[in-house]
């Protein structure tokens, strides 16, 4: 269970909270008419689920639905088995097509009337005992649809990308613990291996211990039964030869016992030793586990607190935001005013500059006039006194 593939990590609490179609309501109007339309066509889908059933107990229903209702009820009913034996026998392909806009015009029909009339519907809805049909799961796949699409329009692209962000950080923080996590368990799989072969190999050190030990007794009776066959004569002399050998074998089992013993205390020792390390590495395994979800819960926290600061800096936004376009609209007007005065001014500024260059034309014109008329009253002149002289 240790050596589980790691996986992503699942969606915080906070970040549901924040895509909970539930909680999310339409800010312009487009959206508005967009949820407006799913929301009649998911009506119509639960009607439309109804009408089969309504019509099976139309007695028991007439007094609610009223007379319009009801008889096209009936109508619709008498097209239902009409055109059911239409596709049952085999026909004119026209006779059919008729029958199948009959009978969706006389849908329609029933639609518009329990849509004019909310109440009676959702009184219905709870009166009428509908089995379950592949109708209902279309209609709560519709729902999902209906609340996907509501996020999806509710959720700016800018807010899409830091909570994907957000997510695939949880994911890599904890595909790295989870691999710290493999990794301890990993050497914590090795050591118990190390410690099974030692236990393996001291316990196949005993076994040969013992066989030894037998195979020794088993020497000490052949010889024992041999020195006895050689004769009763050198029996004196074998008893002492015997005595010492046998004095200097159970030495050999004393000493064999003896470090037989000794390995069995080793044995005991690094089991010991194992074990302590064992718990040792599980202990940092649950230490790392609660880290993390100290970690985890603290990430939380403060995904919370910044999410209630976006929310609050997004209220002041768009209050700024229609500050703003007060004041752009003013701008606007002042600007305006100001072009005008300034086009009044360039006007001016055009009129008057044409007028002085009408009135230095004029005077430069009056100047070579009156210096025409001089220098012709003095022609005048000097002709005058030639004559005379």
């Amino acid at each position: 269970k240790g050596m589980a593939t790691p996986r992503k990590a699942a969606i915080p609490l906070g970040a549901r909270k924040v895509l909970d179609p539930r909680q999310l309501k339409p800010d312009n109007t487009e959206t508005e008419r967009i949820l407006t339309v799913l929301d009649e066509t998911i009506a119509k889908l639960e009607i439309t689920r109804l009408i089969p059933w309504i019509t099976g107990s139309l007695g028991r229903f007439a007094k609610m639905l009223g007379p319009e209702l009801t008889n096209s009820l009936l109508e619709h009913q008498r097209l239902s088995i009409e055109m059911q034996h239409l596709l049952a026998s085999p026909g004119d392909e026209e006779s059919r097509r008729a029958g199948e806009q009959r009978l969706k015009c006389s849908l329609r029909h029933i639609l518009r009337l329990f849509l004019a009339n909310p109440l009676l519907y959702q009184g219905l809805k709870y009166e009428v005992r509908v089995r379950q049909s592949p109708a209902d799961v279309f209609i709560k796949t519709f729902v999902e649809f209906r609340n996907f699409t509501l996020e999806r329009l509710l959720t700016s692209p800018e807010e899409e990308k830091k909570i994907i962000q957000f997510m695939e950080d949880i994911s890599l923080r904890v595909e790295k613990n989870r691999e710290a996590i493999t990794a301890l368990q990993a050497e914590l799989a090795a050591a118990i291996q190390i410690q099974e072969e030692e236990v393996k190999s001291k316990d196949t050190m005993i076994e040969n211990l013992k066989t030894s030990m037998d195979d020794l007794a088993k020497d000490c009776k052949a010889d024992i039964w041999q020195i006895k066959k050689e004769g009763e004569k050198q029996q004196k002399e074998d008893e002492e030869v015997s005595q010492d050998k046998c004095a200097r074998l159970e030495q050999d089992v004393l000493r064999l016992r003896a470090q037989f013993n000794e390995l069995v205390l080793e044995h005991r020792a690094s089991e010991l030793a194992l074990r302590k390390r064992r718990c040792k590495t599980e202990m940092e395994i649950e230490k790392w586990i609660q880290k993390y979800d100290t970690d985890m819960a603290e990430k939380q926290a403060t995904f919370e607190e910044l999410q209630a600061a976006y929310n609050e800096e997004k209220a002041q936004l768009s209050m700024l935001m229609e500050k703003h376009a007060l004041l752009l609209q003013e701008y606007s007007q002042i600007d305006e005013e100001h072009k005008m005065l300034k086009q009044k001014e360039e006007e001016a500024a055009q009129d008057l500059a044409n007028k002085n260059r009408a009135a230095t034309c004029i005077q430069a014109f009056w100047k070579g006039y009156l210096v025409r008329s001089i220098y012709k009253s003095k022609l005048k002149k000097g002709k005058g006194k030639g004559k005379g002289k």
